[in-house]
């Protein structure tokens, strides 16, 4: 059963490619960009998980449902985690479609932070979840 292996791991790359974007975007003073790949940096790690359940979601509340159920409230990762992914979630539908919507340089600092804090939880749990060949 490699495949979810290795789609966890893919699924771990495109994380690390969000908030690379989301850095660049804030380098660019692109904000709203920014935020807008800071929480999809944390929403290819939750689906990284999934991919080692065998699980996938059609949809983003349902991803989010399901990641705090089996993941937060069963103590596997702290409850921190839950409350980046609300902050991050909250700025990226505002970013994308509230037309009015500014968020600051230093919001998106703390929210690139959350993201890579979130993406190394993640990552070490997919890590230790993942046979080595």
């Amino acid at each position: 059963m490699q495949h979810k292996y290795d789609l966890a791991g893919h699924r771990i790359n495109m994380a690390h490619e969000c908030l690379t974007a989301a850095k660049n975007n804030l380098a660019s003073k692109d904000y709203k960009a920014s935020a807008n790949r800071s929480y999809y940096c944390i929403f290819n790690a939750m689906r990284s998980i999934t991919a080692l359940d065998g699980r996938d979601f059609k949809s983003h509340k349902a991803l989010i449902t399901h990641f705090r159920a089996n993941y937060i409230k069963t103590g596997i990762f702290e409850k921190e985690l839950s409350t980046t992914l609300r902050d991050l979630l909250q700025a990226r539908t505002a970013s994308d479609y509230d037309d009015f919507y500014i968020i600051g340089k230093e919001d998106v600092i703390q929210q690139i932070e959350k993201a890579e804090q979130f993406l190394n939880c993640i990552e070490k749990y997919v890590k230790q979840h993942t046979p080595t060949t």
